[in-house]
């Protein structure tokens, strides 16, 4: 290794072989070094071999000097690779002075994905649960309506889980997206339930717990058809995006597939357990309206 002097300035001497050379280190020593009286002397004789690993490019970056060492991950998330890697790297590897090591690429896309969702997911649930409270002027039935949130992400892990897809930002996107439409169905379902209450409760026809379970049976009945549809139609146009191929198709498969399998839990959600939360709560009211001892108590 040596360098060549011109004034201040400083370039190192490389000397490249053909590849026949370069792949043998044995035929590497072999080469002939023309001297000036004509012999050919062995470079071996002439300077030391040695071999060393180093980056086959040097960039600059932020007026420092950086390397990088690209990886495809294939079999794990992003974000899972890179804590196993850092581990091993905090383990076995030792960074001289005036090094560091910093992860970059889709990794430095995620963790800023990441951070600004988990500010923006907690605000936007909170607009929405006063919306909801500004709009059906109930703290209870904003609630419940927010409960089918929860519920149709259930549908969405365990397809995830499996399908083995990992946690992503377009993962993040489905997710979002099947909150909206959850919390779009769970608003239906409670305005039909809640119609047919006070349409019932009007006419008086509000006793006991038989007549709130008619009720409930009715206005439950009239939002099936159109639930059933609702999550069809989407069925019918997320499906093909899940078997789909070409540029895009991964991202694209990630966003659809909690959609595909949140939608089932939701429906479950909307159609079954809300008009039985809706029972509970629409009860106690009337068994108190039965029992004006009941309601002194309660109050």
């Amino acid at each position: 290794m040596s360098e060549t002097i011109e004034g201040r300035e400083r370039y190192a001497i490389n000397l490249r072989y053909a590849r026949e050379f370069r792949d043998h280190p044995e035929a590497l020593e072999r080469v002939l070094v023309p001297t000036p009286s004509g012999a050919q002397v062995p470079i071996t004789q002439l300077a030391d071999l040695k071999f060393l690993t180093g980056p086959p490019l040097l960039r600059n970056e932020d007026g420092q000097l950086v390397a990088f060492v690209f990886v495809d991950v294939k079999d794990i998330g992003i974000a899972d690779y890179v804590h196993l890697a850092r581990q091993v790297v905090n383990e076995k590897a030792a960074v001289p002075a005036g090094y560091r090591i910093a992860w970059a690429g889709q990794f430095k896309y995620f963790e800023r994905a990441k951070a600004k969702l988990q500010v923006l997911v907690p605000i936007t649930l909170f607009i929405v649960f006063f919306m909801l409270f500004l709009n059906r002027g109930s703290l209870v039935e904003a609630l419940i309506i927010l409960l089918t949130i929860p519920f149709s992400l259930i549908g969405a892990v365990w397809l995830l889980y499996w399908l083995d897809y990992n946690l992503s930002v377009a993962v993040a996107v489905g997710m979002i997206a099947l909150a909206g439409l959850a919390a779009e169905m769970g608003v239906l379902m409670m305005l039909y339930l809640g119609l047919t209450y006070h349409q019932r409760h009007g006419e008086s026809r509000l006793n006991d717990r038989r007549d709130l379970t008619e009720a409930i049976v009715e206005g439950a009945g009239r939002r099936i058809r159109p639930m059933l549809m609702t999550g069809m139609a989407l069925l019918l146009g997320l499906v093909p995006i899940m078997w789909s191929t070409g540029s895009g198709a991964d991202v694209m498969k990630r966003i659809a597939a909690p959609m595909v399998g949140g939608i089932t839990s939701a429906l479950f959600m909307v159609l079954v357990v809300f008009p039985a939360v809706f029972g509970l709560w629409k009860g106690r009211e009337v068994s108190q309206a039965r029992d004006p001892a009941l309601k002194d108590e309660s109050r």
